[in-house]
């Protein structure tokens, strides 16, 4: 199973006929895995990696925001970091470990869509006790895949 997932996250696009290949199994097999593998939460989607500066319409705004909360009683950090995760501005939501305890990623049409998720949602949540939020400026790599940086590999000019 192991082997069938790095495979899929190397490229979810792979079809049953070449997974089967390239493990020595069968197409039933491979099928039958990757079923096993959805159903049981092991595989919670597949998507594509794509650069937004690339898309035309792509100018969403996203920022990672280091969120400090109270554990509640008989649900540590889980419940309000699950009704955090339900927003749909938030992408991504995970316990750390550090100065802060949820680092939280949001994307919204501009820098005052995500400042007011901030300031009318997130922050008046009931546990939160601050955030501190960072946008992203550019991208170099995501999921593991470099971006296509214009200039990238040439040399900085240098001055006198």
């Amino acid at each position: 199973m192991d082997s069938l997932i790095e495979l899929l996250q190397k490229n979810a696009r792979c079809g049953d006929k070449e997974l089967a290949e390239l493990l020595g199994a069968t197409e039933d097999d491979i099928k039958a895995g990757v079923r096993a593998l959805e159903e049981s939460g092991v595989i919670l989607g597949y998507t594509a990696v794509v650069d937004p500066e690339h898309i035309e319409g792509g100018e969403r705004v996203s920022a990672v925001i280091e969120v400090k909360i109270t554990p509640e009683r008989g649900g540590g950090f889980d419940l309000l970091a699950t009704r955090i995760a339900k927003f749909d501005q938030v992408e991504s939501c995970v316990l750390m470990s550090g100065g802060y305890d949820l680092s939280v990623v949001v994307s919204g049409d501009s820098l005052h869509d995500v400042a007011r998720f901030v300031a009318e949602k997130l922050s008046t949540l009931q546990g939160v006790i601050s955030t501190a939020t960072h946008f992203h400026l550019k991208t170099y790599k995501r999921d593991g895949f470099l971006a296509k940086v214009e200039g990238a590999g040439e040399r900085l000019p240098v001055a006198p």
